[in-house]
């Protein structure tokens, strides 16, 4: 894991390559501080900060080919590097470095821009190819790994962080309103979109090709489902369940290459405790785990973390994240999201970062990913009982079954079926609606907006986040099934845009930490979507064939528990030991009316309800953790007032 950094062009007269270079990686000095290096060519320059997992001692970068026709600044890891590595010298090419990074220069040397194929890994890199005057940026499938790109004054810039390219002389950062709009309805911007305008992310399995000053970026993978009304064929659930432990481990074995110990976080949920328990059996010696707990009842799973260690035997290390360490090191987490976040689920993972990487860890496998593959939030199960009652919208037993998909949420429990029926809008969107699976989500969530400034509003011109995600769907969306659908949302969207972005490599990366998914190989995700749907969600039974397929690796009480979805205090971490003098000051009328994006008196209203302590639920816990970050995101980000920017945007 690294942090890279580069431009493809003429650069200013004032500002000679390395000396750029040497700005913009040391914005990101967090994610490499072992080493740094930088290339300077005519027309192209790449900086890079090391954090050294593999090969140690040869692996420094910017790294050249025999030839020197080819250079990379590279950020990730590819897994299955020693399998390719085997495969070209076979072809006869010589290797004189033990690094992954090595093996992409040949990979690039035998199949041009096709080589990414190839890789199965978490990656960004840069290639600049000297022949052809040509630079390469390619992304993981699944985004893990973040990469980012602008124009400025003719020459192109890129890096793993916005930071590093708002060290180019004369960059300056604008917010983008339509992706604050995004954030407030969807969680996350809408790739390539970010809040800043005219930066850009790279979508995840895309290459970029600049060349000539023109820019030509295309998919090397899809995601994609069978069409719903395909012949299944006919494979034994006891079948499926030995392939997908096939593939589990092996993505995990080879996930455990490294030079380096590797750690695994333990969270207490199923997928931690899988991913752990097939380390534990592959390391030689005693596997390390980390977990974080909270001293909140309704948080906290260290019971059931414990449960695991005892099973495992592991070398154990945890801590307790307190309501007002998360008030803490919140503006820090933001500065590292470089975006507004509506929870405060990142920071306690912030913390555990700083934890593993205190004991002498710079890899952790972590089991993100298993939801979204094999279908495990509770918005698939809510999304098939919504449907189920919208085919008797007349039923009053059939709205019981909401009651059973939250058991933690006690205030269901004596509701009517006409309030639970509407509470969950069952048969509130036609069947037929693309985005009918998270259509309560984006509603709940865009609620938030009612906070938004007069300016703001007039800036996005009735602007619709939700048409936006449904124009850019893939053509066969339609030909899934139901659940297919819901989880191309969940995979596509959520997860590189929040989940892998906010919560795992912005979070781990802080700290120097590379996180490892195993759930993420590209063969088991593909593997996956090929899996019946009744084998993923049996009844309301998530994960069904996750749960067969490893249920002697862990105890019987992990495996059968309710499913706990992972949150943190949101509003009440800045309000239960008194409001914070930064949260005082960021909502405070004067600097809400500065940045001009959201309402004053209303936020004052919210501001006044969360600290006295009055009873908050969904809409006002995501405002107030919006607007918190989005202040802290223009403070820190931005050097003139937001109502200027909106107005001309």
């Amino acid at each position: 894991m690294c942090g890279i950094a580069g431009y493809c062009g003429a650069v200013s007269v004032s500002q000679d390559g390395t000396s750029l270079l040497r700005q913009m990686i040391r914005a990101i000095a967090h994610r490499g501080p072992d080493e740094n290096g930088t290339y300077v060519a005519d027309g192209a320059g790449l900086g890079h900060m090391r954090l050294s997992i593999v090969g140690l001692t040869d692996g420094q970068q910017p790294m050249e080919s025999a030839s020197g026709n080819l250079v990379i600044s590279y950020n990730g890891e590819v897994f299955n590097y020693v399998e390719l590595r085997d495969d070209l010298i076979a072809q006869g090419h010589r290797f004189r470095t033990g690094s992954d990074t090595e093996v992409i220069l040949h990979l690039y040397e035998e199949m041009g821009p096709d080589c990414v194929k190839k890789l199965n890994g978490d990656f960004a890199f840069a290639l600049w190819d000297k022949k052809r005057r040509r630079m390469m940026l390619a992304r993981d499938r699944m985004g893990v790994r973040p990469l980012f790109y602008t124009w400025h004054e003719g020459t192109f810039f890129f890096a793993s962080e916005i930071k590093a390219l708002l060290r180019v002389p004369g960059m300056t950062a604008e917010i983008d309103p339509y992706a604050l709009d995004q954030i407030f309805t969807l969680w996350t911007p809408i790739a390539p979109r970010t809040m800043f305008k005219g930066i850009s992310e790279l979508r995840p399995a895309h290459l970029m090709i600049v060349e000539d000053q023109r820019v030509k970026t295309t998919p090397y993978w899809n995601l994609d489902y069978p069409d719903r009304d395909s012949v299944s064929a006919g494979r034994s659930e006891s079948d499926v369940s030995e392939e997908l432990r096939h593939l589990l481990t092996d993505a995990t074995r080879i996930r455990l290459r490294a030079d380096v110990p590797v750690g695994s976080y333990l969270s207490g949920g199923l997928d931690s405790s899988v991913v752990s328990a097939i380390a534990a059996r592959i390391v030689p010696d005693q596997l390390r785990t980390f977990s974080i707990g909270f001293d909140t009842v309704e948080h906290d799973e260290t019971a059931f973390q414990m449960q695991m260690v005892e099973a495992l035997g592991t070398r154990h290390s945890s801590l307790s994240c307190s309501k007002s360490d998360i008030a803490t090191i919140f503006p820090a987490v933001v500065e590292h999201t470089e975006r507004p976040i509506l929870r405060t689920a990142p920071a306690p993972l912030y913390l555990l970062s700083h934890l593993a990487h205190s004991e002498g860890y710079k890899v952790v496998l972590t089991g993100e990913g298993a939801d979204e593959v094999f279908a495990g939030y509770d918005i698939f199960r809510e999304a098939k009982v919504r449907r189920f009652c919208a085919r008797q919208p007349q039923s009053r037993i059939r709205p019981h079954l909401f009651r059973k998909l939250y058991p933690y949420l006690p205030g269901l429990k004596q509701q009517t079926p006409e309030y639970l029926a509407a509470f969950f809008g069952a048969g509130v969107d036609g069947l037929d609606d693309p985005l009918h699976s998270h259509r309560p989500r984006f509603r709940g969530t865009a609620a938030t907006k009612m906070f938004f400034s007069p300016e703001l509003r007039d800036a996005l011109k009735g602007y619709d986040a939700t048409e936006d995600l449904a124009s850019g769907l893939p053509k066969d969306y339609a030909r899934w099934h139901p659940l297919h659908q819901a989880q191309y949302l969940e995979t596509s969207l959520l997860l590189p845009g929040y989940i892998l972005c906010c919560q795992s490599d912005r979070m781990a990366m802080a700290h120097g930490l590379e996180g490892r998914f195993p759930f993420l190989d590209h063969r088991l995700v593909e593997f996956a979507s090929r899996v019946p749907v009744g084998m993923k969600l049996k009844g309301l039974g998530e994960k069904h064939i996750l749960k067969q397929a490893t249920r002697d690796l862990v105890p019987a009480s992990i495996t059968a528990r309710q499913k706990q979805p992972y949150r943190a205090p949101d509003s009440q971490s800045f309000t239960a030991d008194g409001l914070p003098d930064y949260v005082r000051e960021h909502m405070g009328s004067d600097a809400i009316a500065d940045t001009g994006l959201f309402n004053a008196p209303a936020v004052a209203k919210l501001l006044e309800k969360c600290t006295r302590n009055a009873p908050t639920g969904y809409r006002d816990d995501s405002a107030f953790v919006g607007i918190l970050s989005t202040q802290l995101w223009h403070q820190k980000f931005t050097n003139q007032t937001n109502r200027q920017t909106v107005a001309a945007a």
